[in-house]
């Protein structure tokens, strides 16, 4: 469950060093001494009298691991080895193929494909499901050993065998490994539009997203008519980034609240005044793999109508984790609250719902793909609002816009079609705000121009 933790649907981190003995130990009454024993019983039982030898450190990590599989989906415990991970998590680099995947029912399943790494570059989409890693079955085995054997030297290669929904049969993908070095923050100008593409939430998104806006004002074109801000196949990450992204965007106010087990455990985050966007039109893009911190940034631009948020639903999880060292190698990753947007919605459960539904009919297996939420995820939180059905799903009804197929769309040259549906609408958008600005200016010097 630990391996779980690192790699699963994006973690909201709210880290912080608290001591693992509180006085909740003291608390501790008869009943549960009880229970204690009982578990001491089976423990000495298991030790001698199951059919092979089993040392005690398999015994207890397995009881740990068990009963933080009992709470939900994203608490576990971090030995010396994901401590490693999460450390290069957030702000690191490996040798691998670049995907986030985790387990389900035994089956590794690809949450995403991080954007130009191997496993993106080879076809591989969140919704994959991988069987065999060069012709081992890694069904029913654990995901630490299915990442340990896809992980490598860069340059090596290794062959996923991938079952696809829509498609007949499995098939063979090869990979070549490579440094998979995360890159927050990626931008460009196009068609007089910028374009920031935010991959992750680690220590630096924040700083290269408010340096990327800044470059992209000084453009030799004169500054974009407006923003994409693309949050798709994002997992999240830290808390403070989400908040700071928010921040680019907005001129002030509450970005997000958390809310823990007691009435007073409540921290609230604003943003600070300025504006770096100016004012211009921005457009967010989310789809399924949308987590935590990116459904913070969407929520939140979007309770204050600073950005249509497009795309799909998000991936609807409004929980906070927190570190809780046990020793100097080890940890408990714990939920420890739930987070709010500024209207005081949880995203748990529900998600974020776009502004404008906009499929991706630029891939072919978009109908057929799965879209695995936090809502399908056994013992997830359940939101303490109630989350109507017409949020959580469509109405299936096609909508006339949408109707070209991946084949057409490849014909025009056209190969995300999201994006290429949000530059259209910033487009329009900017060059109507744009009129606008300038229409003052022009009757004005009417004026000016016939008084002489």
């Amino acid at each position: 469950m630990a391996s779980n933790l690192i790699r699963s649907i994006g973690l909201v981190s709210a880290v912080a060093l608290i001591p693992a003995a509180t006085a909740g130990i003291a608390a501790v009454d008869s009943a549960t001494y009880k229970e204690l024993e009982q578990f001491m019983l089976v423990f000495n039982q298991v030790r001698s009298e199951y059919v092979e030898k089993v040392d005690d450190k398999t015994l207890v990590r397995g009881a740990i691991d068990g009963m933080l599989a009992s709470l939900d989906p994203h608490s576990g415990y971090l030995d010396e080895r994901d401590f490693d991970r999460l450390i290069t998590s957030t702000d690191g680099e490996y040798g691998g193929l670049g995907l986030t995947v985790g387990m389900e029912d035994g089956a590794v399943r690809v949450v995403a494909a991080t954007e130009d790494t191997p496993a993106d570059k080879a076809g591989i989409k969140a919704g994959d499901y991988l069987t065999h890693i060069d012709g081992k079955l890694i069904y029913g085995g654990t995901l630490d050993e299915a990442v340990d054997q896809m992980r490598g030297a860069p340059g090596t290669d290794v062959t996923v065998r991938v079952v696809r929904s829509g498609r007949d049969k499995p098939f063979d993908v090869k990979i070549t490994r490579a440094m998979i070095e995360i890159k927050a923050v990626k931008w460009e100008v196009k068609d007089g539009v910028g374009i920031l593409n935010v991959n992750a939430f680690n220590r630096t998104t924040t700083p290269l997203a408010a340096q990327a806006i800044a470059e992209m004002e000084k453009q030799p074109g004169g500054p974009p008519l407006g923003y994409i801000l693309d949050l798709r196949s994002n997992p999240g990450g830290l808390v403070d980034e989400a908040v700071g992204l928010s921040d680019v965007f907005l001129e002030g106010g509450e970005v997000v609240s958390s809310r823990g087990r007691r009435a007073g455990d409540v921290e609230r985050y604003y943003a600070k005044a300025g504006d770096l966007a100016k004012g211009r039109p921005v457009i967010v893009l989310i789809d399924s793999g949308s987590a935590s911190a990116s459904e913070i940034v969407a929520g939140a631009l979007q309770d204050y109508k600073r950005a249509i948020v497009m795309g799909e639903r998000s991936f609807g999880k409004g929980s906070v984790q927190t570190l809780l060292p046990l020793s100097r190698t080890t940890g408990l990753r714990l939920t420890t609250a739930r987070y709010y947007l500024p209207k005081g919605r949880s995203v748990q459960e529900g998600g974020i719902a776009p502004d404008i539904a906009v499929p991706q009919l630029s891939d072919p297996d978009y109908k057929d793909r799965p879209r695995i939420r936090e809502a399908d995820l056994r013992r997830h939180l359940v939101n303490e609002a109630k989350v109507e059905d017409d949020v959580i799903q469509d109405d299936g009804k096609p909508d006339p816009r949408f109707t070209a197929t991946a084949e057409e769309l490849e014909k025009k040259g056209i190969k995300d079609f999201q994006l290429h549906y949000a530059l259209n609408t910033i487009s329009r958008l900017g060059s109507f705000q744009q009129a606008k600005a300038d229409a003052p200016k022009k009757v004005a010097g009417a004026k000016k121009s016939g008084g002489r």
